[in-house]
């Protein structure tokens, strides 16, 4: 019969929501490539894992046959940085888009795409699990709220993107998927105390910053 003992040794403490760390590599329409949201980055989601449904009548029953996967849009939520840096990169990488003023694109088709990554840190600060998100690209920066009378408060907005792909980096795609993704990559990351980040990047992610 399971008791609280055998709960905690399961349970082992749980995850924490507030323990994760958000970063964008091979972003082809800025010059960097690289977006630093590990500090600013304040809230966003690991992505829902979506497949549809296909409902196939026979002799009045419903047969369920899975359907094709879809990627619903992600939405990260940042502080603005005392430089306005931040959320000026990512109104530069829509502009490389589409500017404001003409409809025209300044890049390459496969270059308006970039990719992050969500890392859920254990208790401890190390790496948990990573989503990888590729093939992805801005289409909203979210207004910021103006108003004389907000006291003790700091500014932040959302940036929602289109995903044409997600994977967790741990679940490598089956060869028969059809997807052409690796999973060659690998991240651990550690916090300290003292809000100190330190980590080591490898595999596809790796040749990106180095």
């Amino acid at each position: 019969m399971s008791n609280i003992s055998n709960f905690k040794d399961t349970f082992r403490g749980g995850v924490r929501p507030n323990q994760f760390l958000i970063n964008f590599f091979g972003v082809q329409a800025i010059a960097s490539q690289t977006i630093d949201t590990s500090l600013i980055a304040k809230a966003s989601s690991i992505p829902a894992s979506v497949i549809g449904n296909v409902d196939v009548p026979y002799l009045g029953r419903q047969l369920k046959v899975p359907g094709d996967r879809t990627f619903e849009d992600w939405t990260v939520t940042c502080f603005a940085d005392g430089q306005w840096a931040a959320r000026s990169t990512f109104e530069r990488w829509m502009q490389q888009i589409q500017s404001h003023s003409d409809p025209i694109r300044s890049v390459g088709a496969n270059q308006v795409y970039g990719n992050a990554y969500v890392t859920q840190l254990d208790r401890s600060g190390n790496s948990l699990v990573t989503y990888v998100m590729e093939d992805i690209y801005p289409t909203n920066v979210a207004a910021i709220d103006l108003d004389w009378g907000t006291n003790d408060s700091v500014e932040e907005f959302q940036v929602t993107f289109a995903i044409n792909n997600w994977y967790n980096s741990d679940l490598p795609e089956p060869t028969a998927s059809g997807s052409g993704v690796t999973a060659d990559i690998g991240i651990n990351a550690r916090v300290s105390r003292g809000g100190g980040f330190s980590g080591a990047v490898s595999g596809a992610i790796r040749s990106v910053f180095s």
